[in-house]
Parts: C-alpha cells; sequence; structure tokens
C-alpha cells in the first residue's frame, strides 16, 4: 500500500515507527557518553481481575545483550509495549536511561530502536523505499536520509537486495528490513520481542547473526525469546519471567550455576576441526570432568563439578590440547533445566 505524504499511518504496518521521535538526536557518539539503561520500576497491567504483569522491578544498565526468557503468555511483550510507550501500565515506572517513559516519551525513546511483535512492511516499496519512508517520517533530515538508510541495511546485511520489492521477499529478509527500520537513528538501546519467531532455520540463524553484530556496537539490548538455545547463544545476561512475575535475573554462568542439581554443570565447547579419539579421552580424563557428550564433531557438551575454577582449569586444559577450541559457554540444556525448575516453582 503506497502512501501520500502526511497519510494517515496504519498502526499494524512499521509499528516501530511510532516509538522515535522527530530529529534532531544525539549521535550514537553522544550517546557513548551516557551509559545505556532500561528499568522497570512496580511495573504492573491489569486488564480488569487479570493481571498480565504482577510487580516487575528490574535493571539493566551497561551495553550487553539481556535476554527476557519466559514461556507464551508470560508478559514479556506486555513488558516490552509499555517500555516503548506504546500501552500504559496500571501502576509502576518504564525508565529509559532514566528518563520516565510515560512522563516524556520523546525523551526517554529518543536512543531507542525498537521491533514489537512483527510489524508489516507495504509489499510495492523497495527495500530502499521503505526504509527513506521510515526515515523521513522520524524526521531525518533530507540531506542525512540516504546515509541513514545505508549505514542501517549494511547492519542487517541487505545490500544485495536494496532494490528488491519488500513484497517479493522472504519472511527472515522481511524481519531483516523491521530490524534495519529499528535502526535507522542508530540507537543506544535495543527493545527486540522475539525477533526470530516464525522464521525458518536459516531465517532465525540470520536474525541471530544480525543480533550478535549489535552488541559490537557498544548497544544495551533487551531481547525477549521463549528459545532457550537462541539465549545461550546470543545472551550475556537473562531475566525469566512467569506469570507476569519475576523468576530470576542473573548472568547465564551465575544462574546455572546456583540453581544447578548438585554439584554438577554443564558447558558447551566449540571447535574449528573434527575432535579425535585421541583428543576426547584427553578432556574426559581431565579432573573434575564428569563426562562428554558429542553432539556434533566439532561441538560437545562437558559436564564437570566446580565452580568458576574448575571451569578455568577445563577450559586451560582444552585449550592447550591445540585441537581448535573456539568457544566455550554455558550449554542450552543447563540453561533449559534452570529455566524449568524456576517456572515449575513459579506455578
Amino acid at each position: 500500500m503506497l502512501m501520500s505524504k502526511g497519510a494517515h499511518f496504519e498502526k499494524s504496518n512499521f509499528a516501530t515507527l511510532k516509538l522515535m521521535p522527530p530529529y534532531p538526536l544525539p549521535s550514537h557518539e553522544e550517546n557513548a557518553m551516557v551509559n545505556p539503561s532500561i528499568e522497570a520500576v512496580d511495573l504492573t497491567k491489569c486488564y480488569n481481575s487479570f493481571c498480565a504483569l504482577s510487580d516487575l522491578s528490574l535493571r539493566l544498565e551497561g551495553a550487553k545483550c539481556v535476554g527476557f526468557l519466559g514461556p507464551n503468555g508470560a508478559g514479556k511483550t506486555t513488558a516490552l509495549k509499555i517500555l516503548t510507550g506504546l500501552i500504559r501500565p496500571t501502576k509502576g515506572k518504564a525508565l529509559i536511561n532514566g528518563i520516565d517513559v510515560q512522563e516524556d516519551k520523546k525523551a526517554a525513546l529518543s536512543t531507542c530502536g525498537a521491533l514489537i511483535e512483527t510489524p508489516e512492511i507495504y509489499p510495492a516499496l523497495s527495500v530502499k523505499e521503505a526504509l527513506m519512508m521510515v526515515a523521513e517520517i522520524r524526521g531525518v533530515p533530507s540531506a542525512a536520509r540516504k546515509d541513514a538508510v545505508m549505514k542501517a541495511i549494511s547492519e542487517v546485511k541487505m545490500e544485495e537486495w536494496i532494490d528488491m520489492k519488500c513484497g517479493k521477499l522472504s519472511k527472515g529478509m522481511r524481519q531483516r528490513v523491521n530490524l534495519a527500520a529499528a535502526l535507522i537513528s542508530d540507537p543506544m538501546i535495543m527493545l527486540l520481542d522475539e525477533p526470530s519467531s516464525g522464521l525458518d532455520p536459516r531465517g532465525m540463524a540470520e536474525v541471530r547473526e544480525i543480533v550478535k553484530g549489535l552488541k559490537k556496537k557498544d548497544r544495551l539490548i533487551f531481547m525477549s525469546s521463549h528459545l532457550l538455545s537462541e539465549v545461550t547463544e546470543i545472551c550475556d545476561e537473562v531475566a525469566i519471567l512467569d506469570h507476569g512475575r519475576l523468576l530470576a535475573y542473573d548472568t547465564l554462568e551465575r544462574l546455572t550455576s546456583a540453581l544447578s542439581v548438585g554439584n554438577a554443570r554443564e558447558c558447551e565447547a566449540s571447535f574449528s576441526r573434527d575432535l579425535s579419539s585421541d583428543a576426547l579421552k584427553e578432556i574426559g580424563s581431565t579432573e573434575g570432568v564428569l563426562g562428554l557428550k558429542l553432539v556434533e564433531p566439532r561441538r560437545l557438551i562437558l559436564s564437570f563439578e566446580g565452580g568458576n575454577e574448575a571451569q578455568e582449569r577445563i577450559l586451560a586444559k582444552i585449550a592447550g590440547l591445540g585441537v581448535g577450541l573456539i568457544a566455550f559457554k554455558s550449554s542450552s540444556s543447563a540453561l533449559e533445566e534452570t529455566y524449568l525448575r524456576l517456572v515449575k516453582d513459579s506455578r
């Protein structure tokens, strides 16, 4: 659907547009002088007798990616909509960089980019035309519009499809355009509502790689998801929500360690080449290692006992073997165990 300048903008199309005020906006360099922060203070949202969110208090600060985990209906989208001013809380406050969203939405969201649910894109427009429209609606000066669009397109790796009509793009590609729309103002804070939801495995992988790239730009990213593997792969910290209540918030390592059964923990190691049987024996004989599970020729899950010192010792041993270790992190199965225990206890 094409629109003339000044036409009414439908809420369902490019919903993120409404979250950004007109220019001038602070540059990313100016933003970097401020430690980005998101804070919910006793946030509650009730619909008659049903409360979708109950006294949520949570503070995120600094450049990192925080996963917002919870089952469907836990209240994740409700919380994000309040943080972006799309709905009002029944009580409590939502603060972005210390500014109350309800009291001064324009100032609070001036440094934010958001992708809430799945906004539609006008199919008759090319990728460039759609994003130029976004830039115009957000008040980007005409002289700066092209550069802002091209920078956003580069971040989501869409240069090859810049002139393709949005209606001919796959769902994963359209989601990349939505992410680019949220990046038009080069925000220091990103609020993402299940950005890979409904995509096929390839589309999910592409979106995850883009979010990983966003982490490198000193941004604070708050990303809701119900996919444990996605949170383990991308996020530095995790907040777990169920029935509108916050159950836990910490780093992945501390959360899985604190709630692990007994003294056993799990980590996942990735390698640049296939592991030999000799390498597996060497790793298995390391002090503290309880068991190994070769998930793929180049991916291994280790169960071990002990805390961070034991993990450090095992990591050093594997690195010293010269077997091409490229990543070592908490396994998604460890997070799954923690998540299921917390959610079960909250029922």
